[in-house]
């Protein structure tokens, strides 16, 4: 119903910036909560960030406030993610996600971006 792609993932040294994306098809993503997530080697997915896109209204996970943004497109089918004074501890595979309703979880997953700091 959802397909989503992320890209823009590379390696970045710390202090460094990188802007992920990711681009959905099938259907808009307006009526959705988009979020991200992020898989660190040898550790469990953790919430990153949230939009929701009517509204958008925002959360954060607290160890990447201050530092990323999430955003949406006017076209209803782009998420991103702009990640600034990147650390270390940032590198992990990074998740696109969407939901109809956190309640229920989020039902659409993204591949996942490698994104890769280094000191």
């Amino acid at each position: 119903q959802v397909q989503l792609v992320e890209s823009g993932g590379g390696v970045v040294q710390a202090g460094g910036s990188l802007r992920l994306s990711c681009a959905a098809s099938g259907r808009s993503l307006t009526t959705y909560r988009m979020g991200w997530f992020r898989q660190a080697p040898g550790k469990e997915r953790e919430f990153v960030a949230s939009i929701l896109w009517r509204g958008g209204a925002t959360n954060y996970a607290d160890s990447v406030k201050g530092r990323f943004t999430i955003s949406r497109d006017n076209a209803g089918n782009t998420v991103y993610l702009q990640m600034n004074s990147l650390k270390l501890e940032d590198t992990a595979i990074y998740y696109c996600a969407a939901t109809l309703s956190v309640r229920q979880g989020y039902d659409y997953w993204g591949q996942g971006t490698q994104v890769a700091v280094s000191s």
